[in-house]
Formats: structure tokens, C-alpha cells, sequence
């Protein structure tokens, strides 16, 4: 029997319906002995339910093609005054804003990447 290159076999697999894939699957499982699940990662038994934080930071971490009107979106997040709204955005990574409501640090995010800056928020 010739050997089929990976291409073939990826051709062949476009070719099958999903019950016939689930059920190539499933034979490939048995003969080999192996298993097609994905791993899950144990959690801690102290572990409890994961919280949002009730505060976060957002900071910018690329000012992008646009640095003008960064510079624009800087100072209106921050309230400084154009120099040093100019300082922050050319030393990046530059705090925006500290202690701040996650969803405000949102709203802050999509107004900088709508000029195409890059911006993090970090609990």
C-alpha cells in the first residue's frame, strides 16, 4: 500500500461528512490507544469563584501611526496639558489611568484603538 502524503489525507478529510470524520476519530482512538480530549488543568480545591476586579489600570503600549491624535486621546483621558500628554505617549508604556472601573477603562481602550493605538488593561 503506497503512503499518503498529509495533503492527500487533508483532502480526503474535506471530502467526508462529520459523522464519518467523528467515526475516523473514534477508530484512530482504539487502534492506537490514545485519546482525541483535550487536556484540563486541575484546580486547586481552595479555589473558589474567580472575581472581576472591582478596579484595574489601563496603560498605553503602542501609539501607533497616528501619534497626533493619540496624543489628542491622551490628554483627554488624562487631563494634562499637551507637553506632557506628548512626554507619556512618546515613552510608552505610558499610564493612562490607575484605580479606575473596568468598564471605563473600556470605554478609555476603544477610543484609543479607534485612532490605532494599542492599549493593556491590567488588574
Amino acid at each position: 500500500m503506497a503512503k499518503l502524503t498529509k495533503e492527500q489525507i487533508i483532502e480526503t478529510l474535506k471530502e467526508m461528512t462529520l459523522l464519518e470524520v467523528n467515526d475516523l476519530v473514534k477508530e484512530i482512538e482504539t487502534t492506537f490507544g490514545v485519546t482525541a480530549a483535550v487536556p484540563v488543568a486541575a484546580v486547586p480545591a481552595t479555589a473558589g469563584p474567580t472575581e472581576a476586579p472591582t478596579s484595574v489600570t489601563i496603560s498605553l503600549v503602542d501609539a501607533g501611526a497616528q501619534k497626533v491624535a493619540v496624543i489628542k486621546t491622551f490628554r483627554e483621558a488624562t487631563g494634562l496639558g499637551l507637553m506632557e500628554a506628548k512626554g507619556a505617549v512618546e515613552k510608552t508604556p505610558a499610564i493612562i489611568k490607575e484605580n479606575i472601573k473596568p468598564e471605563e477603562a473600556e470605554e478609555i481602550k476603544k477610543k484609543f484603538e479607534s485612532v490605532g493605538a494599542k492599549v493593556k488593561i491590567e488588574a
